[in-house]
């Protein structure tokens, strides 16, 4: 996003990916991603197993590394800066202290919960907001209390992982990424590892979160959610995007893999 654009009163995307590419050895997962995700609206990725978008997720939040093309979130480069060396423009990989300062706007909600099994809920979200955020303990308590509440889960502060349901764990998980307040909501699969009674719950959060105006890249097989939440959907196969738009091409899909897809899911 170049400074005329911002200039001219566009905002800037809070993510945009250009010619994404992602391998592993000789496995080429990502082959040319291009995603624009605008502040305070809802992108929902859909897509076989294997099609790259939980790869995708990882890039942006840095715990995978580019092989090649960009991403920017808030217009600022993920993990590189560009330089000058001798009149050439070249990019220098950031230090691990400066990803963590661009991994802060991100909070990032996996499959499996995560939790520290010897801690409570109220311990396992005051946990980064002390350690990572460096707030101090009353206030720290403060902020998980309202987050657990937030997600309907300010009576089970004292409980463990090990006394709560999945759908309880994964809303913990949820508060926990809240408590570092960050700008985006990435979800991978959040709903994929519970019983099928649990995720309305977990999707109810979410819905909340999408309604309080929370910029969410949500990865997920949930086609309710996607028709009903999504300010745009994208969905991939085979490492590109084969279709993208807004949350219509669920009922009216123009690509044959997109329909074919949504057949086997619906």
């Amino acid at each position: 996003m170049s400074g005329n654009d911002a200039d001219a009163g566009m905002p800037v995307p809070a993510v945009e990916a250009r010619q994404v590419h992602k391998a592993f050895g000789g496995l080429h997962v990502l082959k040319g991603v291009d995603m624009t995700v605008m502040p305070g609206t809802v992108t929902v990725i859909l897509g076989p197993s294997g099609s790259g978008k939980s790869t995708f997720l990882r890039l942006i939040n840095q715990l995978e590394t580019l092989t090649g093309g960009s991403i920017l979130v808030d217009g600022e480069l993920v993990g590189f800066r560009h330089v000058n060396h001798h009149g050439r423009d070249m990019l220098q990989t950031l230090t691990e202290k400066e990803k963590a300062v661009q991994r802060s706007k991100l909070g990032m909600v996996f499959q499996r919960f995560n939790l520290f099994p010897h801690m409570t809920a109220l311990e396992n979200v005051m946990e980064a907001p002390i350690h990572v955020g460096h707030v101090d303990r009353r206030q720290a308590r403060e902020l998980a209390v309202a987050e657990l509440e937030r997600v309907g889960m300010g009576d089970r502060l004292d409980y463990y992982p090990s006394q709560l349901s999945g759908g309880q764990q994964q809303r913990v998980a949820i508060a926990r990424a809240l408590a570092m307040k960050p700008e985006i909501m990435l979800f991978d699969e959040p709903t994929s590892a519970l019983d099928p009674e649990l995720v309305g719950e977990v999707l109810n959060v979410m819905r909340s979160l999408a309604a309080d105006g929370m910029t969410m890249i949500v990865v997920t097989h949930e086609i309710g959610f996607a028709r009903e939440v999504a300010d745009q959907i994208v969905f991939m196969d085979g490492g590109v995007v084969v279709e993208h738009g807004g949350p219509q091409i669920v009922d009216h899909p123009t690509e044959p893999r997109f329909r074919d897809f949504l057949q086997h899911v619906l």
